[in-house]
């Protein structure tokens, strides 16, 4: 039995998964484990049995039934609410996927690129404007997803910040209750006034083209929910995560500067690497034998994204970044239909950003020492609170 999740991450390797999980993956890739509220659950770490609970219908998604395996998560036992797709199981989560994954077409992903390439000039301009030092995270790492999840949804843009303030609180770990319900409700308004603009007047976003169908006012916002706050932490903090890693390792930001055509397979191990989710929860709705163990039904199933991500069954060299090796499979994004819905929306940007980035400012550096980088450790998406950095001029 592991009494607890380890999450602590090695502070002389802020880029390497919390300490003790590679052990227990070398023990047994699955291995019971403790759960805060006294349910006594699993733990899976092999990249195998990851992509093999995530596939298995008889995994169960639903907010309901899961127990969280650290605190701070608030739990409910009650189903999710009406358009909360990612705590869903088929049949209707497949509803809303398929409503959601209609939206997402080749013209209007088009035009996001192109909007994308030019919100990251536009930083980039500022940036240099501003000279350095700068703070990464607030110069560019929240600016870009910020306003392309405003582009995607059409949300007006001047009022971005009010979203962004609200939506950090939500994700902290050490938030009083109250701030946490006060940091939901005020989002959740947000998107509320959006919704009725866009039944009163649309345009060509997202969220407008959902009002064409039959989802009722109360699913729409809590789409707009999950999009919105999936859509701004996750790629910022890969952003300026991702920064620091490269900075860190001088000869792969060399890769991708001096060749930005490797942007690709640069992103995907960088998605890898960092691994920045740290894990998602699963419960068996009926036995299932997996890996010569019972889990019972009700039990539920944490599973370590960043175990599985530094696998060597499945990675040679894991704990290397090698932004030129095949990350493929990968499941930085999750795996099975649950799998990230915007998964390519933000590749794009990170494959736009980033090599923008180290072109524009080709000897980018750190503006203090790697040690006293401010690292998210009190926050349930991994990376820095700041970034700060500077370039030769």
């Amino acid at each position: 039995m592991t009494p607890s999740l380890p999450t602590a991450r090695p502070a002389d390797r802020p880029f390497d998964p919390p300490e003790g999980l590679a052990e227990l993956r070398g023990q047994a890739p699955l291995s019971r484990l403790s759960y805060p509220d006294g349910h006594e659950g699993w733990l899976v770490t092999s990249h195998a049995l990851v992509r093999e609970v995530l596939a298995d219908p008889r995994f169960s998604a639903r907010a309901e039934l899961r127990h969280a395996p650290i605190p701070g998560i608030p739990g409910s036992d009650q189903p999710a609410p009406p358009g909360i797709f990612n705590a869903m199981d088929a049949p209707e989560h497949t509803r809303y996927r398929r409503l959601l994954t209609g939206q997402f077409t080749v013209r209007r992903m088009r035009r996001l690129t192109e909007q994308i390439e030019d919100i990251t000039a536009q930083r980039l301009d500022e940036m240099e404007r501003h000279g350095g030092p700068v703070d990464l995270v607030e110069a560019l790492a929240q600016p870009v997803p910020a306003q392309v999840i405003c582009e995607l949804l059409g949300v007006p843009y001047a009022d971005r910040a009010r979203f962004q303030a609200h939506a950090l609180d939500m994700f902290r770990l050490d938030s009083p209750p109250e701030q946490l319900a006060a940091a939901y409700g005020a989002v959740h308004e947000f998107v509320r006034e959006l919704v009725l603009a866009k039944r009163a007047a649309p345009t060509d976003d997202l969220l407008s083209g959902l009002t064409d169908t039959d989802l009722t006012d109360e699913e729409l916002v809590n789409i707009g929910f999950v999009l919105l706050g999936a859509g701004l932490d996750t790629t910022a903090n890969m952003l300026a995560l991702g920064t620091f890693a490269l900075l860190s390792h001088p000869d792969q930001l060399a890769v991708l500067r001096d060749d930005p055509g490797t942007a690709g397979r640069a992103v995907e191990e960088l998605l890898r690497y960092l691994s920045i989710i740290p894990f998602t929860i699963r419960t068996a709705l009926e036995d299932v034998e997996l890996h010569g163990e019972q889990i019972k039904a009700g039990e539920s199933v944490t599973i370590s994204i960043p175990a599985a991500n530094r696998d060597p069954e499945h990675f040679a060299d894991p704990d290397v970044l090698d932004l030129l090796r095949a990350s493929s499979g990968h499941v930085a994004f999750g795996h099975g239909i649950h799998q990230c819905l915007g998964q390519q929306l933000a590749r794009v940007e990170l494959q736009v950003a980033l090599p923008a980035l180290v072109t524009r400012f080709p000897a980018l550096r750190l503006a203090i020492p790697p040690a006293d980088v401010a690292m998210r450790s009190d926050m349930l998406i991994y990376g820095v609170h700041r970034l700060p950095v500077t370039w030769e001029v």
